[in-house]
């Protein structure tokens, strides 16, 4: 049962990180929106490096680029939400039923890791060669987030069983 716990508790951690995030991303709109602008233009990268080709100048793109990462957050913040909420019902549940409850937890989980994987760590930090800039270089925080979400969804990926206590 206390394992139960720990993974309906950590999803719902993860649904409360997102939920923080997208109310950030919407109701101080512009933060965020300079950090995608500034890395799409890849304005504070190395001077006189080879990948300036890659940089989107667009003001279009660029919010195009930003919306489409809140609209992913807002999937992955109410496929938690949502997945966490049944975990929670299927708490003292057989341990198939509580394992059927885990597939939108899993969803939404691995669509985090999908954003933060694809959208900071490869596009923007590769692509866009986030890493080179001191001022806009959010690889520590995606790889942190990668991190931690990973850990709760190898958590939740465990099967439960009826033996477990």
């Amino acid at each position: 049962m206390m394992l139960r716990l720990a993974k309906v508790l950590l999803v719902l951690a993860v649904a409360l990180f997102y939920s923080f995030v997208v109310l950030n991303n919407t109701t101080d709109y512009n933060s965020n929106f300079q950090f995608v602008r500034h890395v799409m233009m890849m304005d504070s990268t190395f001077p006189g490096n080879r990948g300036m080709w890659r940089a989107v100048n667009s003001p279009a793109l660029h919010t195009a680029f930003y919306l489409s990462i809140i609209a992913w957050e807002t999937v992955t913040m109410i496929l938690c939400w949502v997945g966490g909420i049944a975990l929670a019902r299927a708490l003292r549940a057989s341990s198939s039923a509580f394992n059927a409850a885990k597939r939108v937890a899993i969803a939404g989980l691995t669509l985090s890791l999908l954003m933060w994987l694809v959208a900071f760590l490869s596009v923007g930090a590769e692509w866009f060669l986030m890493w080179q800039s001191k001022t806009w270089n959010g690889q520590d925080a995606a790889f942190r987030m990668f991190t931690v979400v990973g850990i709760v969804l190898l958590l939740v990926a465990l099967p439960d069983s009826e033996s477990q206590p």
